[in-house]
């Protein structure tokens, strides 16, 4: 049953009061986008009433959205700024994509599912009346380099590792943020950043996130 009495203004002041604040999120361009995007467009028709849990929200196939707190501790380390080319890699529905784009940056993104494609082009038309990101269906880990260099990239949600590949689609001083898969149960958000031709790494904090199959490295042969 849809949860269609769901007061989603208030859902988002209470995801940024409850959520976001509190764990040291104060980028105020990232606040007004996360005030103002309606992220419940982005869910499943049936998980609305679950669009501002501190959780992941399930998209099917054993993909998910962050929960709201990751995706923004992510983006602050990134440092988004109006005006910046920013590519978001399994996109999924296009949250993370929508929010960049009402920073003020150009978005590209790229998914993978062609129905999750699908979908967030629907949310993101619902969701946007101008600077809208867009989205291309395309593997994930070979990024956008036809639009390179960018000085952004946000893969949204966790990874084995960071594809070589992608470094080379950083501009000078650019960065790259995701989920990095460790040995406990939650994975660690890293910072990677691109100076004078090298990778530099930097680690955040703990972060809950599904594991991205188009990131996982390929099985190897076993006799």
């Amino acid at each position: 049953m849809l949860a269609l009495d769901v007061d989603f203004a208030r859902a988002r002041r209470f995801m940024r009061d409850g959520q976001l604040t509190p764990n040291g999120v104060t980028d105020p361009l990232l606040l007004q986008a996360m005030d103002e995007i309606p992220r419940e467009n982005f869910v499943p028709a049936t998980l609305r009433e679950r669009a501002y849990a501190d959780a992941q929200v399930p998209l099917g196939e054993g993909r998910a959205m962050l929960p709201p707190m990751v995706l923004a501790r992510l983006l602050q380390m990134a440092l988004p700024q109006p005006g910046e080319r920013a590519l978001v890699l399994a996109a999924g529905t296009g949250y993370g994509a929508a929010v960049l784009a009402r920073m003020g940056l150009q978005v590209t993104a790229i998914e993978a599912d062609p129905a999750l494609a699908a979908a967030a082009r629907h949310a993101l038309d619902f969701s946007l009346t101008e600077n809208r990101p867009a989205v291309h269906e395309g593997d994930p880990r070979l990024g956008a380099p036809a639009g390179a260099p960018y000085r952004l990239i946000l893969i949204e949600g966790m990874v084995t590792e960071v594809p070589a590949a992608l470094f080379s689609q950083l501009g000078e001083g650019g960065r790259l943020v995701t989920v990095r898969r460790e040995a406990g149960p939650v994975g660690r958000a890293i910072l990677l950043r691109r100076i004078g031709g090298a990778v530099t790494e930097v680690a955040g904090f703990d972060a809950a996130a599904s594991l991205l199959a188009d990131f996982a490295p390929a099985p190897g042969f076993v006799l």
